[in-house]
């Protein structure tokens, strides 16, 4: 399968917190479903912000690939934190999904009725056409969610990434949106952030634990030894349903990295 992103020897750091990662090295494929773990202040939004472009690495590289072949950039899809989002701000949940599609080719008009009807598709894939004249303000947060997965994917991107998606939304819509996922990831490859560890580990293929430095694990079969190297210094408990993991609680001193980095 071929690379999407290439990521060599990568440090990143701020005035305030130097080094919030260290030499990281990732590669991320055309099909994958990468699950992100690690403490708080560990790294793992710098390092999505990095992907994004959003922050100039110190040192290292980050290399982008299309079809095999080396490229400038990447078509991503990103679906922040549902608590960055401004639920008072007045834009319809149409509006919301159709802001995803890129504007190179709608530059000085106004979108076209097969945008539209884009928008409509992808609505109904994710079963939130009823919402489409609704405000985002009128949502619960599952329903919420799923508008901005809409708006992540309408572009048909190469990757979507996911920053903790599960945030304020209740279990049962959790497992609904988890398997929407599983279904998108037959077609675009996923990279998900997430505190809890039994859901990474029943939907992902490959996982990696970000803490300063990342340890990349291929396949979910993983150990507690495995675990509690990764998170280094970060000690864990792990409570087991059957023969899964099901969530990490974290004990740990790490101080969270301020407003700017948001991890």
């Amino acid at each position: 399968m071929n690379k999407l992103i290439e990521i060599n020897d990568l440090t990143v750091g701020y005035d305030h917190k130097p080094n919030v990662l260290k030499n990281v090295s990732l590669n991320i494929y055309e099909d994958d479903f990468l699950g992100i773990i690690g403490p708080n202040g560990g790294g793992k939004t710098t390092l999505l912000k990095s992907i994004l472009g959003l922050i100039k690495p110190q040192s290292g590289s980050i290399t982008f690939f299309n079809n095999g072949q080396k490229a400038s950039s990447l078509n991503i899809g990103y679906l922040p934190q549902i608590n960055q989002i401004d639920k008072k701000f007045p834009i319809a949940v149409s509006e919301v999904i159709l802001s995803g599609l890129t504007m190179r080719k709608h530059l000085f008009r106004r979108y076209l009725a097969e945008d539209r009807h884009k928008v409509r598709r992808v609505a109904q894939r994710l079963g939130i056409e009823p919402l489409l004249s609704r405000s985002i303000g009128e949502l619960s947060g599952g329903q919420l969610q799923r508008v901005l997965l809409g708006r992540a994917i309408i572009d048909n991107p190469k990757l979507i990434i996911l920053d903790e998606p599960s945030t304020y939304v209740d279990k049962l819509f959790e497992t609904n949106f988890y398997k929407l996922l599983g279904d998108v990831n037959k077609e675009i490859a996923i990279m998900l952030v997430s505190h809890d560890v039994g859901t990474i580990i029943s939907m992902v293929k490959n996982i990696a634990c970000v803490n300063q430095g990342l340890h990349y694990h291929s396949g979910t079969n993983i150990s507690q030894e495995w675990l509690v190297s990764a998170y280094d210094s970060c000690p864990i408990e792990i409570l087991g349903h059957g023969t899964l993991p099901h969530r990490v609680l974290l004990k740990h001193d790490h101080q969270e990295e301020k407003v700017q980095s948001n991890d």
